[in-house]
């Protein structure tokens, strides 16, 4: 899973990045609001983190255009507006939650996981394909009842190839799906990663589809 973090400060921005990858996410930061829309209209997020005091447009007015603009995923507001008002307005407009400053990481963390198991509708919500079982309330996998030891980066690739499996994922949206993870990303980074990833759930399992991205399959064909 990926997730959107919108924050002018930097410094606070780079340590809530690194938090969120130390939790098994990727994740993009970005300082403005226009920055903001332009990563939700070319990537593919689960959720956004979203501080209101942004340099170019109060973060309540970014949410209620984005919520207009019909993108449903959840938004967790972190911010230093801390009075009741504040806090109906945010959730009036459109946040799911609503966080203030100063936060402890662990209630981040937790909140975070609370939102996304809610917005898959269910307290655990679950893939499966085959033998494969993916729950994304806990980012545990597991191969025909034996849990699955997975990197952050083997996990977010498992889980877009998931969610569509049986159709052809485009290696650029996997790519995004782990660029984060890598300061200085080599050209041949997304292949490392699903040669590691064939190794645990089969080789035959994650096709390759010529010019155009990877396939996850029910059953291992040889």
């Amino acid at each position: 899973m990926k997730i959107l973090i919108v924050e002018d400060d930097t410094l606070l921005l780079q340590g809530l990045i690194l938090a969120a990858q130390t939790e098994g996410y990727a994740c993009d930061g970005v300082t403005t609001a226009r920055m903001a829309e332009q990563s939700l209209e070319a990537g593919h997020y689960s959720l956004v983190v979203l501080d209101l005091g942004l340099p170019d447009e109060d973060g309540l007015h970014f949410l209620a255009r984005i919520r207009q603009k019909k993108y449903t995923l959840p938004v967790l507001i972190l911010t230093a507006r801390d009075t009741l008002t504040d806090k109906i307005a945010g959730l009036d407009v459109g946040a799911d939650d609503y966080l203030v400053k100063p936060f402890a990481l662990e209630e981040l963390h937790a909140r975070i996981r609370a939102l996304l198991r809610r917005h898959n509708n269910q307290g655990e919500s679950e893939l499966i394909v085959g033998n494969l079982t993916l729950n994304m309330g806990r980012r545990q996998v597991w191969m025909g009842g034996e849990e699955l030891i997975l990197t952050p980066k083997e996990y977010a690739l498992l889980s877009r190839l998931m969610l569509k499996a049986g159709s052809p994922v485009h290696r650029e949206i996997l790519y995004n799906d782990i660029y984060n993870w890598d300061n200085e990303p080599s050209t041949n980074t997304l292949e490392v990663h699903i040669h590691n990833l064939r190794d645990k759930v089969g080789k035959a399992r994650i096709r390759t589809v010529r010019g155009f991205g990877y396939m996850l399959v029910a059953n291992e064909e040889k």
